[in-house]
């Protein structure tokens, strides 16, 4: 099989696929909050998952698994197994550093929440009132069909910050799930969604990303929206993009604000764009299958990590430990409180982690019918409360369901991350083993 052929993977009916992964285990989640007392062991109390990992780890599917379980406000328990490369000598463990990729979303959704909550943004405010070139776009007639005058129209309505939450602007995603002129066009403006090789690797992320994230925004308004506005779920850059709205709504960078709002009062000293140099000890590798072969495509000693991202990408953009992002996790099963600090209101965390797609999608759409959105990430609805979270395109996964307070975090690096069905297969056996407990 091609290196061509396998990239396919990352085609538009491969983020379909992984559109639909979580259903499984996240429709399990049906169960009450865990007020029983720890069984002696992690892998004790998760046997599901401890049997998971240690599987694709002794088959050598992936390098390494470190998977982060907790309940509320409890402490996490971690499940690490394998090497943080093929060829490390370090033992994966829950600060192995990890490319989070599109978990990194609901983190840049949040931040949008609490400037909602502030009264600085507003769910429905038009994206036009911050940036004013948004103000009149034009819309493709046949989706991903030739960018000219005959096939384009008015948008019908604004594009809103809800929009942007829940992919739902209309937005493209570039070569990754457009295929026509449209996402050749992105690639030539540099409306790229992040980082992941000093290797051209067919497939996947093309073009050298705009300068600033001024930049992107200027450059991604003057293309054609791919669906009307509010219309249909289409993955897209909107939580790039947003990244510059929090910008102008809060009047500071956009990593600033993160690191001040989230990462500090979160406690998540393991989370960055860029990865410093004295902490690439703890980096992972990044692998891309060849068949059933991983080939390694970012090494932690010269990982396009280490160097200074054009701008934040706050789609995609950020590296994370498995003990960072459930911090992250934590914090919003807290309803915005951790270790007595309190990040966000309460009513910021419940209206980001609910349904927030726009009333007027079309029928026969995937989300309205199986699914919610919210500021970020997926909402499945369970009967104990919406299951909030998101996957990275590394094979990673991040949720937590926001009734028993569950937090399930799996990370590994492998890409395409739809080649096993692992992000499923987690959120299943993360189910079943809270379900006994």
């Amino acid at each position: 099989m091609s290196l061509s052929s396998i990239s396919a993977e990352f085609s538009r009916r491969s983020f379909m696929r992984g559109a639909g992964a979580v259903g499984t285990g996240a429709a399990m989640l049906n169960i009450p909050f865990a007020g029983r007392a720890l069984a002696a062991s992690p892998a004790d109390s998760w046997p599901g998952v401890e049997a998971l990992v240690s599987d694709y780890v002794r088959q050598r599917k992936v390098a390494n698994m470190v998977c982060a379980l907790g309940w509320g406000q409890r402490e996490a328990d971690f499940i690490a197994k394998g090497r943080d490369s093929f060829l490390a000598e370090r033992m994966a463990d829950p600060d192995s550093l990890y490319r989070i990729y599109s978990m990194t979303k609901p983190i840049t959704g949040m931040a949008a929440m609490i400037l909602v909550d502030e009264g600085r943004l507003s769910l429905d405010q038009p994206l036009a009132d911050l940036l004013p070139k948004f103000a009149d776009m034009q819309v493709q007639k046949i989706y991903d069909g030739a960018i000219t005058p005959d096939n384009l129209e008015r948008a019908v309505r604004p594009i809103t910050i809800r929009h942007l939450l829940t992919h739902t602007a209309g937005l493209g995603y570039g070569s990754m799930v457009q295929q026509g002129p449209i996402g050749a066009a992105y690639a030539e403006k540099g409306l790229v969604p992040g980082a992941i090789s000093r290797i051209e690797i067919p497939g996947l992320l093309r073009g050298a990303p705009a300068g600033s994230l001024a930049a992107f925004a200027d450059r991604l308004a003057e293309m054609p929206l791919v669906y009307q506005p509010g219309t249909r779920w289409s993955y897209s850059v909107g939580l790039d993009l947003m990244g510059r709205v929090i910008e102008i709504a809060s009047g500071q960078p956009f990593d600033a604000f993160l690191q001040e709002r989230i990462f500090g009062p979160c406690g998540m000293a393991s989370t960055w764009f860029r990865v410093p140099a004295e902490e690439k000890f703890r980096l992972t590798a990044n692998y891309f299958l060849l068949g059933d072969n991983l080939l390694p495509i970012d090494q932690p000693g010269t990982s396009i990590y280490l160097d200074q991202p054009a701008f934040p990408f706050g789609g995609a953009g950020l590296v994370s430990s498995p003990r960072d992002y459930d911090r992250f996790l934590m914090m919003l099963a807290g309803y915005g409180a951790i270790d007595g600090v309190r990040v966000m209101s309460e009513r910021a965390v419940r209206i980001g982690t609910s349904d927030l797609l726009p009333d007027t999608m079309l029928p026969g759409d995937i989300y309205p019918a199986t699914y919610g959105f919210g500021a970020g990430g997926r909402v499945v609805r369970t009967a104990n409360g919406p299951n909030f979270g998101w996957f990275g395109a590394a094979g990673t996964t991040g949720f937590v369901n926001m009734g028993s307070g569950l937090r399930q975090g799996q990370y590994s690096q492998y890409m395409p991350a739809q080649f096993y069905s692992l992000q499923e297969d987690f959120l299943a056996a993360a189910a079943r083993d809270a379900g006994r407990r």
